[in-house]
């Protein structure tokens, strides 16, 4: 069976909150773009050409901003829906509705995600007054049209004393799938605020909250790379005895099995630092995967820590957070609590 390819399409900039670690605004403010139609169906067939030429399937991840203020957001699902093609949308709970929800699940839509960085005086501070209710109000609208309702979650020093409490929260209202991944730093902010053994006391808290909600509705998904190295210090994760040592076996997937193209078609390698490796108007994709740009996120001895540790094949933390913080893709990861010999 093919596996899929997931391309996270930004098509648009235009939203309804000014979330504090959006990578919109993270740079200063900009002029809020949008992808014109023609434009669209252009970026369909150039990711139609990149899944034939490499015997993958597509799966979008519709995104913005909020994809559904976009005027040609259903254009889109109907034309995934012509093409056969499976998606998610990430987007807000300002526009979902009983009657939205269920054309999205007769056009194919899997999974509606939204975001809760906190409890409810955390994420309304970082994202909207009311938006944690209203957040929660729409979990079960989703889940009723039979869309799988995901919530994420981004954690900084801000917010990391919530998250114990927010994943009651999440299993009580039946979420189908929760995780969470750190905040990347962006210029104007280079620090998560987190130290290493603060982040790995967390990540033990959490792994005792998911037992305990085990039998729940909800699926939590160890989303950071960083449990990998949290289950191997508890056993629960080995490293393969067959294993090829040449092998990249899991870790980030910036460079592996995804990409991120935003509204003025510029293609990143990830969305979470600057990756440019092309633009979609100007190249193909299928090229652009195999260019120097993008080869150089596949350097894994280049990795000043994880190069040196065995689970190199296996995690490699987030290289997005140490670029943010160190301005180095290879760096340590800086919540990274393992010892490695130099």
């Amino acid at each position: 069976m093919k596996q899929y390819f997931s391309f996270q399409w930004h098509i648009t900039d235009e939203c309804d909150q000014r979330c504090k670690h959006c990578y919109i605004f993270s740079e200063g403010h900009r002029n809020l773009l949008s992808m014109p139609w023609g434009q669209m169906e252009s970026v369909l067939e150039n990711c139609a050409e990149f899944c034939d030429r490499y015997s993958r399937l597509p799966y979008f991840y519709v995104t913005g901003g909020d994809p559904l203020l976009h005027t040609d957001f259903w254009r889109l699902c109907e034309t995934l829906k012509e093409k056969d093609i499976p998606f998610t949308v990430m987007g807000n709970p300002f526009h979902i509705t009983a009657d939205v929800c269920e054309r999205l699940k007769d056009l194919g839509c899997q999974k509606y995600q939204m975001s809760l960085d906190g409890l409810r005086d955390t994420h309304d501070w970082f994202r909207k007054p009311g938006s944690f209710d209203r957040t929660l109000e729409k979990i079960a609208v989703i889940k009723k049209a039979g869309i799988r309702s995901v919530i994420m979650t981004t954690v900084s020093g801000e917010n990391r004393a919530d998250i114990p409490a927010l994943i009651d929260v999440v299993a009580i209202y039946g979420v189908d799938i929760f995780a969470f991944a750190r905040y990347c730093p962006t210029s104007a902010d280079k620090d998560t605020n987190i130290a290493p053994k603060e982040y790995r006391a967390l990540l033990e808290i959490c792994d005792r909250k998911f037992r305990e909600y085990r039998d729940s509705d909800t699926y939590f998904n160890r989303k950071d790379h960083l449990w990998t190295l949290f289950e191997y210090e508890q056993g629960a994760f080995q490293i393969p005895t067959a294993s090829d040592e040449h092998t990249i076996y899991g870790g980030c997937n910036c460079g592996n099995c995804h990409i991120t193209i935003l509204p003025d078609g510029d293609v990143y390698a990830c969305r979470r630092f600057a990756s440019k490796v092309g633009n979609v108007f100007e190249d193909r994709l299928a090229e652009v995967w195999n260019s120097t740009g993008m080869n150089r996120f596949r350097d894994y001895g280049a990795f000043k820590k994880c190069a040196k540790c065995e689970l190199l094949r296996f995690c490699r933390g987030c290289p997005a957070v140490a670029y943010g913080t160190a301005g180095d893709f290879y760096a340590a990861d800086p919540q990274c609590w393992k010892e490695v010999s130099t």
